[in-house]
């Protein structure tokens, strides 16, 4: 089970907080959140209540002052990422509600335009494993996490203005 510790001030100050599960919201517990340690697993922590907003990749270490992201505001709701040992596979599809040129991925992709000649990824169908969707090419930019399910509309997901460029598979053994 994986376990994080959010402070209310940078450099672990002030009131803290202990989690072991996801959290939709932080506010009754304290005002703000500007630093974490994460003491096993690996979890998105977010910018916003209800999982929504920038999401951030954590891993076991220390994370002494969110600013650094361009985090200013700090996180507002986390969600732990299961450990997972398995195949990993989804369908990326180039329009909403699975529409257009379909792909079948198992493994990481750092640019599926040049990959698969897609100019565009508006909607998935992750079957099996936990991915993260990068919006430049090489894993680099804002990113989601994408857990088994069907993902019909990025659009109507609050990712209107995004494009997704590479997706990386979370295999990290945190």
């Amino acid at each position: 089970m994986g376990k994080i510790i959010f402070y209310e001030d940078r450099n672990f100050g002030g009131r803290y907080y202990e989690c072991s599960s996801d959290c939709a919201d932080f506010s009754s517990y304290f005002s703000r959140c500007n630093s974490c340690r994460v003491e096993s697993g690996c979890w998105m922590v977010y910018d916003r209540t209800n999982y929504m907003g920038n999401q951030y990749f954590l891993r076991r270490g220390e994370y002494s002052d969110y600013s650094r992201w361009g985090m200013f505001d700090g996180i507002r709701s986390c969600r732990m990422i299961p450990m997972y040992r398995g195949a990993y596979r989804m369908r990326i599809y180039e329009r909403e509600n699975f529409g257009g040129q379909m792909y079948e991925v198992m493994d990481d992709c750092d640019s599926y335009m040049d990959r698969y000649r897609m100019s565009d990824c508006q909607s998935c169908h992750v079957m099996d494993g936990h991915w993260l969707f990068y919006e430049q090419p090489h894993y680099r930019g804002r990113m989601w996490y994408m857990r088994p399910g069907e993902y019909r509309s990025f659009r109507d997901m609050g990712y209107s203005n995004m494009r997704f460029m590479s997706m990386r598979r979370i295999m990290d053994m945190c």
